[in-house]
């Protein structure tokens, strides 16, 4: 037997080169080694989101499409969106009943988000319950490996502790998950910030190429060079942070450390050889993009049978928690 993997992803807008570098060339890996569930996870979506609720479906729609078109692929893992497998909610709501208040709110998570999202009323229990589903999610499955960043770190421990708690006050169901933490290179945006969607600085996987470019061609560079003629230092450069993500030829990325240190190449010079290099990563995922946007059904049946997987595997665990809390299963 494979050890289960579950992971997924909030649909709150487009995914950009940060996603696919970090999580999705990740999934890529792990689909083929583990019995892999990626989940478009819209209940959580709809916790910070439920003022706009209507733009939640488009956003799933659109991470399916790179999902697809990044390689996920449905017969090596289970594709589903939360919302269609009805164990999420319900072993969220099982979880809830033991879920400790103190420790939800002690959250450093939940206090930051609170603090960075004033513009939004979240003063409700689901966004303070946001582990709480998350745990739900993993456990349905009884996954044993999770992949996370760093930042999600401590809601992977809350779900070890809601598994410990449940067997402990019931009776043995659930293995603790442990985290898969795996390296994550930076991905900085146009501004040199951690590229994101909030931060407008994003470079985005299915966005237009030529856009893309206008968007490379006046990123931000070393501060020290003002002029063509001045000399550089790459490592102080977003440009050349995403070298080191897109350039995979190191000879190539040594050429053009040793042109920006002695002057002898410019940053526009630079930024099209990058471009160059995304542009290769990028064409054959896009062109595989504009495959399932004309191929809406065979999108959605592959929906529909994840969640026919997913809902399979759920219904068991479901049997086991309701049994464990002395439910009569009819």
């Amino acid at each position: 037997m494979k050890e289960c993997v579950f992971s997924g992803m909030r649909p709150t807008g487009r995914l950009h080169l940060g996603h696919l570098a970090g999580a999705l060339s990740n999934w890529l890996k792990l689909q083929e080694e583990f019995e892999c569930y990626y989940c478009i996870v819209d209940w959580h979506a709809l916790m910070s989101e439920y003022m706009n609720s209507s733009a939640i479906k488009g956003y799933c729609k659109e991470i399916l499409l790179d999902w697809l078109a990044v390689g996920l692929d449905p017969n090596k893992a289970v594709i589903f969106q939360q919302s269609h497998v009805c164990g999420h909610a319900e072993l969220h709501l099982a979880l809830s009943m033991i879920a400790p208040l103190g420790r939800l709110e002690r959250n450093p998570i939940y206090k930051e988000q609170l603090e960075n999202m004033a513009d939004k009323d979240l003063q409700t229990y689901g966004f303070l319950g946001y582990p709480v589903l998350m745990a739900a999610d993993i456990l349905l499955y009884k996954a044993t490996k999770v992949p996370v960043g760093e930042d999600q770190s401590i809601h992977l421990e809350i779900a070890k502790e809601l598994a410990r708690r449940f067997n402990s006050v019931f009776r043995e169901v659930f293995p603790e998950p442990e985290i898969l933490l795996t390296p994550t290179p930076r991905v900085p945006g146009i501004d040199g910030r951690k590229m994101s969607k909030s931060y407008n600085n994003a470079l985005f996987i299915s966005e237009d190429l030529n856009d893309m470019w206008d968007k490379v061609r006046t990123m931000m560079t070393d501060p020290a060079r003002m002029k063509r003629t001045d000399p550089g230092e790459p490592e102080k450069c977003p440009v050349w942070e995403l070298h080191k993500v897109f350039t995979l030829d190191e000879d190539k990325r040594a050429e053009l450390a040793h042109g920006c240190r002695t002057a002898g190449i410019g940053c526009i010079d630079c930024k099209k050889v990058l471009m160059d290099w995304i542009k290769l990563k990028l064409e054959p995922i896009q062109e595989r993009r504009r495959y399932f946007e004309t191929h809406g059904l065979e999108m959605m049946d592959i929906l529909r049978e994840g969640a026919k997987k997913a809902s399979e595997v759920a219904s068991k665990t479901m049997d086991e928690v309701k049994s464990a809390v002395g439910f009569i299963l009819l």
